[in-house]
């Protein structure tokens, strides 16, 4: 059953709600992702055509077919965006306890930085296989 979770970025001049249902968490460790939070991106799965945001965001096209979401204020992340479908992957620290949400997949997770590693037994994608699952075409691998 679908359940309701709202959020705020650091600032609180951004809201969002989406619908979750077994709300499952995504890490990313490309290095756009890690340039633009400084660390793994991690977003939580939201039903389609749930997410609602409000509050003054700007977005920056950070490859062929992605988008990155920020608080225009505080300057807080947002999301990352597929432009072909429009959807939006919420980040998972603007909800309380991401959203009580499990880790489930890793994106990129060759790129994930030596110094730390996440636990658990989730699946992990390494490049070739994330590009395949977002990239609507071959093209930037970063």
């Amino acid at each position: 059953m679908a359940e309701q979770i709202t959020g705020q970025c650091l600032c609180g001049a951004v809201q969002v709600t989406a619908a979750v249902d077994s709300p499952r968490l995504r890490a990313c460790h490309c290095d756009m992702c890690r340039r633009h939070t400084s660390g793994i991106f991690f977003s939580i799965e939201t039903l389609p055509d749930s997410v609602t945001v409000t509050g003054p965001t700007q977005s920056f096209q950070s490859s062929d077919w992605a988008e990155r979401g920020f608080c225009g204020a505080c300057g807080s992340t947002l999301w990352y965006g597929t432009t072909g479908d429009g959807s939006r992957h919420l980040a998972a620290g603007l909800f309380d306890n991401a959203g009580n949400g499990t880790l489930k997949i890793e994106f990129f997770a060759e790129k994930c930085p030596q110094g730390y590693a996440l636990a658990g037994n989730h699946k992990k994608l390494m490049t070739k296989e994330t590009i395949a699952l977002f990239a609507p075409t071959e093209g930037d691998a970063k």
